[in-house]
């Protein structure tokens, strides 16, 4: 099982820095780095409401379940 993360992509579409996502949301630039690399174990809920409440987009748009399956016959 894999929860894939694309918040890089989200950024990049809006046209927004780490910084200034940062800014807006009230997180660290660190704690966001982490969750942009997909390194993040778990994300509340209230992050991700104020992450796509920035970014204007649905959870959907940054966090998508691909299965172990799926990746292998990915590669």
């Amino acid at each position: 099982m894999a929860i894939i993360v694309n918040l890089d992509v989200m950024m990049a579409k809006r046209k927004m820095s780490l910084n200034e996502l940062s800014d807006k949301v009230g997180l660290t630039l660190s704690n966001l780095s982490i969750l942009k690399t997909g390194k993040a174990k778990a994300i509340r809920f209230s992050t991700l409401e104020a992450i796509c409440n920035v970014l204007e987009c649905q959870p959907s748009d940054i966090l998508e379940y691909v299965n172990d399956q799926q990746k292998t016959t990915d590669l």
